[in-house]
């Protein structure tokens, strides 16, 4: 007969704390910091560094994670070092990378050099172009082609913020693919 006394009387105060619970004012916070932490504005002064600013730079030499950098300078001397030395981590190409790569370039590069390589893309036949070649008139390889993907050439622009390094070299191995069939 006790237990039922004390289940109905512990019944009876969660009845009495829910039915008085306010659910329009929150409940208390114990670590206040981690709900309503101090937010700093983008460049704005703070305390919390030496340089008396929010926003600070990467320390020097640090890199991006996954990030290879790339052996060869943004130049004419960089572009030949890279087409003589430059060669591809790709082993083989698999038929699912080879249509990543037919797609990637398709998307970035048919516009101006056409699907088939023959530098006829949709820009060069709009006459909103001119003098894109074809990739039969070229002497190019795989290090040099990723090169000008990296840094761009000429009125090329650069594509290693659009494509990563290995979406650049799937595409250059297409355009040797292309070069083939020309």
């Amino acid at each position: 007969m006790k237990s039922i006394y004390k289940i109905t009387f512990l019944f009876g105060i969660t009845i009495l704390v829910s039915s008085c619970h306010d659910t329009l004012a929150p409940n208390y916070q114990y670590f206040p910091n981690m709900y309503e932490h101090i937010g700093y504005d983008t460049y704005a002064e703070s305390t919390a560094f030496k340089n008396g600013k929010e926003g600070q730079l990467p320390a020097s030499g640090t890199i991006k994670r996954g990030f290879v950098p790339y052996g060869y300078e943004n130049s004419t001397e960089g572009y030949d070092l890279a087409k003589l030395n430059s060669i591809s981590p790709l082993d083989t190409i698999s038929e699912k990378d080879f249509g990543k790569s037919k797609e990637l370039y398709e998307i970035y590069c048919a516009i101006c050099h056409g699907n088939e390589g023959n530098g006829k893309g949709k820009l060069v036949t709009q006459g909103k172009l001119l003098g894109i070649p074809s990739y039969k008139d070229r002497v190019i390889n795989e290090g040099s082609i990723y090169h000008v993907m990296t840094y761009g050439l000429n009125s090329m622009g650069a594509y290693s913020n659009q494509l990563d390094q290995h979406e650049r070299w799937l595409v250059a191995s297409y355009v040797i693919k292309l070069k083939e069939k020309l």
